[in-house]
């Protein structure tokens, strides 16, 4: 990765969990700390498919991306609220159809900025800068942004798991609008956030998940929440799917045993 001028953030504070770190924790890694531990398993006697649900959108990211660059020639990827790095990260995949492929993660988690440098230190086709995903004139403005990403040319802007952190308040449908209107036509949008049907679910886990994490988290939505996100869009088939769903490969995926929510969306193309 390039040099920058940026400085890295020490405000970690180890005593409230964090929604990349638990994740990080479903997923298997080893970036997490007890109160995040905590926090996943008393979510996991609720909803109790949450390891295999978050597997699942992990391999679907995989998909994703790889289908964007064989399939599309998509060369840039600017991915929102990315997380921690774990295995196959966007710039993984990607740079296995073409080294130079260019991605840019963006979150406002200090760690995840701490650990994707590390990561990157070698990779010079890849960033990571530490902002609110909600602050997108910020994001286009900011230098590696700028060095990485060609606006005039099609992008993947990537919100993959992430919109339900962001509350009504903040309305996630505006975000994609303000995105949309900065890319180039060709580009793609890959949006998907928890759901349920049942609202018991809904309302539990979204109050467990904003007292537990000082209010970093938005709600769980509905299914028909989601189509005001892909207003514009040509939706690429399957069209909004379960994310386990969307094109699956030969490799064996956990089956989710119980359907309390999610993950649901899917991919559209602005013309």
């Amino acid at each position: 990765m390039g040099e920058t001028s940026e400085p890295l953030s020490t405000g970690v504070d180890i005593n409230v969990p964090s929604v990349a770190r638990m994740y990080d924790y479903y997923l298997g890694g080893k970036d997490h700390y007890a109160v995040d531990r905590e926090a996943s398993e008393e979510l996991l006697k609720v909803v109790p498919s949450t390891r295999e649900l978050a597997l699942n959108n992990r391999r679907f990211l995989a998909r994703v991306v790889r289908t964007l660059a064989e399939e599309h020639g998509i060369r840039q990827f600017l991915d929102h609220g990315s997380g921690l790095p774990t295995q196959d990260n966007v710039h993984q995949v990607a740079q296995r159809v073409d080294p130079e492929a260019r991605v840019v993660y963006v979150d406002n988690d200090p760690i995840v900025l701490a650990h994707g440098r590390a990561l990157l230190q070698e990779n010079e086709n890849t960033a990571v800068i530490q902002a609110d995903m909600r602050n997108t004139e910020d994001i286009f403005a900011h230098p590696e942004v700028d060095r990485l990403i060609d606006f005039s040319r099609p992008v993947a802007a990537l919100f993959v798991s992430v919109f339900h952190c962001i509350p009504d308040s903040s309305d996630p449908a505006a975000l994609v609008r303000r995105v949309k209107e900065r890319l180039a036509p060709g580009s793609f949008f890959v949006i998907c956030q928890l759901v349920s049907e049942d609202a018991a679910t809904r309302d539990f886990v979204t109050d467990f998940m904003d007292k537990s994490t000082n209010g970093q988290w938005g709600r769980v939505r509905q299914q028909k929440d989601l189509e005001q996100y892909f207003d514009g869009l040509e939706i690429l088939e399957p069209g909004l799917a379960e994310v386990s769903t969307w094109r699956p490969d030969t490799k064996v995926a956990p089956k989710q045993l119980t359907k309390e929510w999610i993950e649901y969306g899917g991919v559209g193309r602005l013309p």
